[in-house]
């Protein structure tokens, strides 16, 4: 079975009712993009079975986490890492691959829901790698105190310099600064959303997770902006102060599924493979 086309059954309900509004429809019309590019067969280069390191998912019907992106910082800017800019990285049999963290990272993390059609996902291809303001262009759902940003901008260390007392009115103030972004996308037709937060709690786990310390930095926390169940665009860290256990969590507001972002766990799913090139 398919598990990204075909979830688990859930007997939640499967849709939310005036929490998010019209911004939860431009979230929905992304969504429903995003179903349209899911291809319904195997052919292509580079899928498979993969072991990825995701946001645990701790509720709702979406069957594993979304990918962790590593994540560096150069020169006060955020950028991604992607496989073959790590050290000893390599391209075999058409996968990016490396050793990071004592964790094999590979580029068939970020192969679904349609991602996997992305050009920038191909194991070789040279990409912008800064994680960028993202400003809610393609109708996801951003936060307030980034209108202050330039759209496409390099996010950078100084944005989230009050991280530790940061709060929107939703869950706990100080648990950290989320913020919106695009990664690997410049130029390209199609844009790859992202999440980053910079939190204590971030900072706190790399001293004892191997896995965290590599692939992240100064508290830094990315991942893949796709939720698992139906490849919504979810709304993210700290946006739904009405559902039970999603204040202090990321939150897909299209079926309720909610992840963890300071719950990393390894999964093994089957990455779809890419086009033909």
């Amino acid at each position: 079975m398919d598990e990204d086309k075909y979830p688990a059954p859930s007997s939640r309900r499967r849709f939310v009712k005036g929490i998010v509004g019209s911004a939860a429809m431009g979230s929905l019309g992304v969504a429903g993009s995003g179903l349209t590019t899911v291809p319904t067969n195997r052919s292509g280069v580079g899928g498979g079975s993969v072991k990825a390191k995701v946001i645990k998912n701790t509720d709702g019907p979406a069957n594993r986490g979304m990918s962790q992106i590593p994540i560096t910082v150069e020169d006060g800017a955020l950028k991604g890492l992607w496989p073959t800019a790590v050290d000893g990285g390599e391209v075999e049999d058409g996968v990016a691959t490396a050793t990071l963290g004592g964790v094999e990272y590979s580029n068939k993390w970020f192969q679904y829901c349609g991602i996997q059609t992305h050009p920038k996902i191909a194991p070789e291809s040279e990409a912008d790698n800064f994680l960028r303001v993202d400003n809610g262009s393609d109708g996801s759902i951003t936060y307030d105190w980034q209108s202050e940003l330039e759209a496409g901008a390099k996010l950078t260390v100084d944005d989230f310099a009050d991280y530790e007392e940061w709060g929107n009115g939703v869950g706990d103030d100080g648990l950290g600064k989320p913020a919106a972004a695009n990664w690997r996308s410049v130029e390209a037709d199609s844009s790859l959303p992202v999440q980053v937060i910079r939190s204590p709690e971030i900072e706190r786990l790399a001293e004892d997770d191997e896995w965290i310390a590599a692939s992240t930095e100064k508290g830094f926390i990315a991942w893949l902006n796709k939720c698992t169940h139906l490849c919504c665009v979810p709304s993210g860290f700290k946006q739904s102060a009405t559902v039970d256990g999603a204040a202090n969590a990321v939150y897909c507001q299209c079926h309720q599924s909610i992840y963890d972002p300071f719950d990393v766990v390894s999964k093994v799913f089957t990455a779809f493979p890419r086009p033909e090139e």
